[in-house]
C-alpha cells in the first residue's frame, strides 16, 4: 500500500512538473490547451515538488510525512482549479492523497496512539535512574529457584531496574477460531512507580488497527481503534487494572528479573521448581505461579488473576498463562526471546498471542 501511494505521488508531482515546463517555455505540450503564465508556472512547480518531497518523506520519515503532503494537495488543487478544463481529473488524485493525509495524522500526528505513548514515556524518564546494583545480599530473601534464576539471567550485578524498554513482534488473535494479525510492538515499564505503556499496531482484514494500553496512577486502560481513527474497543475500570497488575508482575518475570528483588512481591517456594509471587499494586492484590526448569530458566508463569476482556465490554476469569519458547542474549542479561500467551477457558485452553522480543534495554533512553 505504501509503495502505491509512493508511486502516486511521484506521479502526480511529475504531471504538476510540466506545467511549470509550459509556463517556462521548456517544453511545448499541446494537451495542456490553456496557457500558463509565469506566476502560475511557479505555482505548479511548487504543487510538483511538493508531491515529490511528500514521496520521499513517506519513505524515509513517515512519521511526518502527512505534514507536507496536506501542503502539497492544497497547492495541487489551486493550480487544478485555474486550468480546470485540462487539469480537473488531477481533483481524483488530490482526494485519495488527502485520505492518506488524514490517515498520516490520525496516526502519527500529535493526537494518535503512537504520540500519546511517547509522551507518557518521556514524562517518566526524567526521574533519577539509581545506579546501584544488584547484589547477592538483596536477592538473599528470595526463594532458591528464584535466586538461581536472577543468577541465569544475569540480573546479579547489574543495574537494579527502574525501567525497561522492549519491542515486540509476532501475531495475535481474539479467539481460537479468528485469523492471526501480524504485529509490532513498543513497550515502556517502570518499576518504582509501577506503569506499564504497551503500543502495538496490526492489521484487520487489510486495515490497520492501533492498540494502546496504559497502565499507571491507579488506572489501567485499552483503546483499539481501526485506521487510528475509529475506536472500537475501550477497556477501563478495575477489573482491567487487575488483569494489567498480573501483566505487569509477567514482564518482570520475563524480562526484567532484576526487579524481582522488589519489596511488594512476596515469594512461597513450593518445591524445587515451583515458586507463587504474590504481588501488591493498591488496591489490587495478584498472584501467580512460576515454573522453572533444571537449568534454573523460567519456562512457564501461570496467574488466575488476569481478567480476560471480551471487546472491553465482558469480563471472564479464565486462567492465563505465557510459557517460555526461546532464551535469548540482550547486552548482559538471557531472558525470554519467544513466548506465547494462553488462555484457558473451560471448553479448552489456546494461544492467542505469539510473541519474538526483537530489543531489549534496561534503564535506557527512548529511541
Amino acid at each position: 500500500m505504501k509503495a502505491l501511494l509512493v508511486t502516486l505521488l511521484l506521479a502526480h508531482g511529475l504531471i504538476h512538473l510540466l506545467g511549470a515546463a509550459k509556463a517556462f517555455g521548456v517544453a511545448d505540450l499541446p494537451q495542456l490547451t490553456q496557457p500558463v503564465s509565469r506566476g502560475a508556472g511557479i505555482a505548479w512547480l511548487a504543487a510538483g515538488l511538493a508531491m515529490v518531497t511528500a514521496a520521499v518523506l513517506l519513505v524515509t520519515v513517515p512519521r511526518v510525512w502527512w505534514v507536507v503532503g496536506l501542503a502539497a494537495v492544497m497547492l495541487s488543487q489551486a493550480t487544478i482549479l485555474s486550468a480546470w478544463s485540462d487539469a480537473k481529473f488531477g481533483t481524483v488524485v488530490n482526494v485519495i492523497v488527502l485520505a492518506a493525509v488524514a490517515y498520516g495524522f490520525a496516526s502519527g500526528g500529535p493526537l494518535s496512539f503512537r504520540a500519546q505513548y511517547e509522551r507518557e514515556v518521556r514524562a517518566r524518564l526524567a526521574d533519577p535512574v539509581s545506579p546501584e546494583p544488584v547484589t547477592e545480599a538483596d536477592i538473599e530473601h528470595l526463594p532458591p529457584p528464584v535466586q538461581r534464576y536472577l543468577r541465569v539471567t544475569g540480573a546479579v550485578g547489574q543495574p537494579r531496574v527502574h525501567h525497561s524498554r522492549a519491542r515486540w513482534s509476532g501475531r495475535i488473535r481474539a479467539g481460537p477460531e479468528d485469523p492471526w494479525m501480524e504485529f509490532t510492538a513498543s513497550q515502556h515499564n517502570f518499576v518504582d512507580e509501577p506503569a506499564r505503556f504497551f503500543h502495538l499496531t496490526a492489521r484487520r482484514s487489510g486495515l490497520p488497527v492501533d492498540v494502546l494500553h496504559a497502565y499507571h496512577e491507579g488506572a489501567a486502560t485499552m483503546r483499539v481503534r481501526l485506521l487510528s481513527l475509529f475506536p472500537i474497543v475501550e477497556a477501563i475500570g478495575p477489573e482491567m487494572r487487575q488483569a494489567e497488575t498480573v501483566t505487569v508482575l509477567n514482564d518482570l518475570c520475563l524480562f526484567a528479573p532484576g526487579a524481582l528483588i522488589d519489596a511488594r512481591i512476596r515469594w512461597e517456594e513450593i518445591d524445587a521448581y515451583t515458586v507463587r509471587a504474590t504481588y501488591t499494586v493498591a488496591p489490587h492484590t495478584i498472584s501467580a505461579t512460576l515454573t522453572f526448569n533444571d537449568a534454573g530458566k523460567l519456562v512457564n508463569f501461570v496467574s488466575d488473576d488476569r481478567i480476560a476482556s471480551a471487546g472491553g465490554e465482558r469480563f471472564e476469569r479464565w486462567r492465563w498463562s505465557t510459557p517460555v519458547l526461546e532464551y535469548r542474549t540482550f547486552g548482559p542479561l538471557r531472558v525470554t526471546g519467544r513466548g506465547e500467551g494462553r488462555w484457558h477457558p473451560p471448553e479448552g485452553d489456546f494461544a492467542y498471542i505469539e510473541l519474538e522480543l526483537l530489543d531489549l534495554e534496561i534503564n535506557g533512553t527512548m529511541p
